[in-house]
């Protein structure tokens, strides 16, 4: 069975939300006909009631084509409530939990595959601590919790179905900021390699990418439909192609003077062995 993924990251609905595109994307959604349709966090820019009803309401018109999956990434939390508490967690995630789920990271079953999420986004924590001031609620982390559950999910799916996870932050190196999105990502990168994912759906470096992991496990990074694509680059969003021997990545990326997306580079991945990107 083929199944195919629309994965959105870093819509940052508010202020530097661009409209025009996300306005575009909705009328193609039932073109795109995708069989879930993969929201990875940053849906707002300051956790704002606004923000996250302009969200909800993109994700419901996106429901109408295919079930959608959503998780929250680091704009989504409200950090600045209780940072480095433990007991006050809730607090942080009280408005994203209001417009979307208490769930922070769901699970998903669609025919052909199971889509599991780990909260990586948890705004000042001891696990993403750092002495870069600018990032002290930008990082995440990926605690053993988070994969160990993950992993149960997986386990448990049929063995023919694709096994796809979704975090928040991205787990490869930046080609354009040089960053990793996790703190500790050595440990990161082993631990979803041993997870049984096949297919990692990433973002937060507000730059596309596809490559592979481990040898064995492909890393769709989504890029930003907002003003601040990585490098000046245009806006991007990816559609993931799953079959029984093969992952595909298209990214779609904006074309302004037509005021649209259009399909560009196409890498694909064997599965089950190790993948070698071939631009098609």
């Amino acid at each position: 069975m083929t199944v195919q993924l629309l994965q959105l990251a870093d819509l940052h609905f508010g202020g530097l939300a661009d409209v025009r595109q996300i306005e575009a994307l909705e009328a193609m959604l039932p073109d795109l006909r995708p069989d879930a349709t993969v929201i990875g966090g940053d849906i707002s820019q300051r956790a704002r009631h606004g923000e996250l009803q302009r969200a909800r309401a993109f994700a419901n018109l996106a429901r109408t084509t295919a079930p959608v999956y959503v998780m929250p990434g680091n704009h989504d939390v409200q950090w600045w409530w209780r940072p480095l508490l433990p007991f006050a967690r809730d607090v942080l995630y009280r408005k994203y939990r209001r417009y979307f789920s208490d769930d922070l990271a769901p699970t998903l079953t669609i025919p052909g595959a199971v889509i599991a999420g780990a909260l990586t986004s948890y705004g000042v924590a001891w696990g993403s601590l750092t002495t870069s001031l600018r990032d002290l609620a930008v990082k995440g982390h990926l605690p053993k919790r988070e994969v160990e559950r993950v992993r149960q999910v997986f386990a448990a799916a049929p063995p023919e179905a694709a096994r796809v996870l979704v975090v928040h932050h991205n787990l490869l190196r930046g080609e354009i900021s040089r960053r990793m999105g996790l703190s500790h990502w050595r440990t990161a990168q082993r631990r979803i390699v041993e997870s049984g994912a096949d297919v990692v759906l990433c973002g937060h470096d507000h730059q596309e990418g596809a490559d592979i992991l481990g040898g064995r496990v492909v890393v769709s990074t989504a890029g930003t439909l907002s003003t601040r694509s990585r490098g000046g680059r245009p806006s991007c969003f990816n559609f993931v192609t799953i079959d029984p021997s093969a992952v595909q990545v298209t990214f779609f990326r904006w074309e302004g003077e037509h005021g649209r997306f259009q399909p560009s580079d196409t890498f694909a991945f064997a599965r089950e062995r190790q993948g070698v990107p071939v631009t098609v």
